[in-house]
C-alpha cells in the first residue's frame, strides 16, 4: 500500500461469542458466502465475516495488492478493538490472511488457509469469467434467472454462474454489478501473484487443500513451510478448490479441531 493511502473501512458482519476469528472470502465472493460455516464456528468463537475491498458491501479502490488488503483487515481489528485474532481465508482471502500474518504476526493467534499457497499462479480462467459478465446487457434483464440463461453459453457450470450472480444486485429497478469488474480485470495479475514478502510467521498454521485441486503443489508446500514453519498441511479427499462449500461439515470439523488443539 502506498504510504499516503489510508486503509479502507471494510464491511463486517459479526456473530457468536468467544475468541475472535476473522474470515476472508475469495475472488468474486463476500462474507455472505460463509454464512453456513460461520453459524457453526460461532458456537465457540466471535466470528467476523469481512468483505474485502472491491467485494460485497465494502468500498472500491483501484489498488488490489495483498499488502493493502492486509492493512484493511488490520484496520478492522483496530476499529473493533480486537488486539489479537485467528484468521481464516480462502483463495484470494487466503493470500490476504498469509500477508496479514507475515506483516503483523503479533496480532494473529492462528492462521488457517483454504486451498492456496504463497506463490504466483498462471491462467486466464478468471479473466474469461469477468469478460462474460461484462458482455451481459444489464438493461435487458428482468431477473437473475434471465442473467443465468444469458451466461450459460460462456459459463456452463450452473454452480459457478450462481456464485457469480450473487454480485448482481438491483437498485431502483435497475440491475448492476456490485463488484467493479474493470478494476478486478486490471488487477488479475496482482491477484494471481504473490508480493514476495520476507519474514516468517511462527504461530500455529493450518493449510487445507482439495485433493482434486492443483492450487497447492509440492513447490507450494515448500514455500508454505519456508514462510510458516509451524504449518500443518492437510488434504481433503474428494474436494476441489471450493472445499469449504463441497464438504462444509468436514471443513468445519478440521478448523474446529485445529483451534481447539492450539487453544485459539
Amino acid at each position: 500500500m502506498n504510504a499516503e493511502q489510508e486503509p479502507l473501512q471494510l464491511h463486517v458482519r459479526s456473530q457468536g461469542d468467544g475468541p475472535p476469528l476473522l474470515v476472508l472470502h475469495g475472488l468474486f465472493g463476500s462474507g455472505m458466502n460463509w454464512n453456513r460455516i460461520a453459524r457453526t464456528l460461532a458456537r465457540s468463537h466471535e466470528v467476523h465475516l469481512i468483505d474485502l475491498r472491491n467485494h460485497g458491501n465494502s468500498p472500491h479502490d483501484p489498488e488490489m495488492t495483498y499488502p493493502a488488503m492486509a492493512e484493511d483487515v488490520l484496520e478492522v481489528m483496530n476499529t473493533l478493538e480486537i488486539q489479537q485474532a485467528a484468521v481464516l481465508g480462502h483463495s484470494m482471502g487466503g493470500k490476504t490472511a498469509m500477508q496479514l500474518a507475515l506483516q503483523h504476526g503479533d496480532r494473529i493467534t492462528g492462521l488457517i488457509v483454504a486451498d492456496m499457497a504463497p506463490v504466483s499462479y498462471q491462467g486466464e480462467g478468471h479473466g474469461r469469467l469477468i469478460a462474460a459478465l461484462q458482455r451481459l446487457d444489464l438493461s435487458r434483464l428482468d431477473s437473475r434467472q434471465a442473467a443465468s440463461r444469458e451466461l450459460e453459453a460462456d459459463i456452463a457450470e450452473i454452480g459457478i454462474r450462481q456464485f457469480l450472480l450473487t454480485n448482481l444486485v438491483q437498485y431502483d429497478h435497475h440491475w448492476r454489478w456490485r463488484i467493479p469488474l474493470d478494476i478486478l480485470r486490471q488487477s488479475l495479475d496482482t491477484i494471481r501473484g504473490w508480493p514476495g514478502t520476507r519474514g516468517r510467521y511462527s504461530g500455529p498454521a493450518l493449510f487445507l487443500h482439495g485433493e482434486k485441486s492443483d492450487y497447492v503443489t509440492p513447490t507450494g508446500e515448500k514455500t508454505i513451510h519456508d514462510l510458516f514453519p509451524e504449518a500443518r498441511i492437510e488434504s481433503m479427499r474428494g474436494c476441489g478448490h471450493w472445499l469449504h462449500a463441497e464438504n462444509p461439515n468436514g471443513f468445519t470439523a478440521l478448523v474446529e479441531r485445529f483451534m481447539k488443539v492450539h487453544a485459539i
